[in-house]
């Protein structure tokens, strides 16, 4: 098993910057990605960015830019930098992980941008 921690969330206005971070224990050896989704209210899971192992990145199409995913190679730890937040990023955040071909997924994080 892993256990996925979120950290990081909260209010912030509009054009403002947040960093999430998520740190994995647990069952550790094996993790093939870590990465980050988004529920918004009344929307369906929304993918945001990926990093694989192998350091190749993805990142949602609504991204434009404005987000910047990294992993420290040190430890199971993966970190989402959003900038230029706008009221439409407003979500619950959660960190996914890909272990072994398997999803495990942290209980997320609330993000609010509001003025």
């Amino acid at each position: 098993q892993v256990h996925l921690v979120e950290s990081g969330g909260g209010l912030v206005q509009p054009g403002g910057s947040l960093r999430l971070s998520c740190v994995a224990s647990g069952s550790t050896d094996g993790i093939q990605a870590m990465a980050w989704y988004r529920r918004a209210p009344g929307k369906r899971d929304r993918f945001v960015a990926r990093e694989w192992y192998d350091g190749s990145i993805t990142y949602g199409d609504f991204v434009r830019g404005r987000f910047t995913i990294s992993r420290d190679k040190a430890k199971p730890t993966v970190s989402l930098q959003m900038n230029n937040l706008t009221p439409e990023d407003t979500a619950l955040y959660y960190c996914n992980v890909i272990r072994n071909d398997e999803d495990y997924w942290g209980e997320g994080i609330q993000v609010t941008v509001s003025s």
